[in-house]
């Protein structure tokens, strides 16, 4: 066993990040990210300061999660995406499959994309996130296109399927009853038809 994995005395260390987050989006909700300290959210999740940074390097990240489970998943779709499949295709397939929640754990995610995505401090701190997906993309589309990743059409892709997935979030959090995995797709389907709707 790891230092991390035995930081609580009988509580499992999945546990205690999953607690240590839900203690951490609850208090930035209630009472604004800028306004609550490292020290509040480790009494809350009732650990240590200490404990707190095993786990999280910066309070911001104790918003985003796993998230580098989140990018490696991503990386995984894309890797075994059919080589048929166009390109940008492709791309859009893995970000709705990525993005694929079962029903509960919707409610955290929803307090979660929420304070990301309005939050000024997680808004810039949200930019060295996402430069890690647009890494991801761009690769993929430079080993498929025979380019490289820092050229145009790589980095385009990259930062277009990224807004457009942003898009979808925002409208799914203006919407409760709505299904993040249908604005998702609608998302995509214009951008990949050159958005058909504008022609209407």
């Amino acid at each position: 066993m790891t230092a991390i994995e035995t930081a609580v005395p009988g509580v499992p260390a999945e546990g205690t990040r999953a607690r240590v987050e839900r203690a951490a989006l609850d208090l930035f909700t209630l009472r604004g990210f800028e306004q609550v300290t490292t020290d509040e959210v480790a009494d809350a999740a009732g650990i240590s300061r200490r404990t707190f940074f095993r786990y999280f390097a910066t309070k911001a990240d104790a918003v985003w999660g796993d998230f580098a489970a989140h990018v490696a998943r991503l990386e995984e779709l894309l890797a075994d995406a059919d080589p048929a499949q166009p390109v940008l295709g492709s791309v859009c397939a893995a970000y709705v499959e990525v993005n694929d929640y079962v029903a509960a754990e919707l409610p955290l995610l929803r307090e979660r994309m929420r304070l990301i995505l309005t939050e000024p401090a997680l808004l810039a701190h949200s930019q060295l996130r996402y430069a890690e997906v647009d890494r991801v993309v761009a690769r993929y589309v430079a080993a498929r296109s025979a380019g490289r990743e820092t050229d145009l059409v790589p980095r385009l892709v990259a930062a277009t399927t990224r807004a457009a997935a942003t898009t979808a979030f925002q409208a799914w959090l203006r919407d409760e009853r709505s299904a993040l995995g249908d604005h998702l797709r609608q998302a995509f389907a214009e951008l990949t038809a050159g958005f058909p709707a504008l022609l209407r």
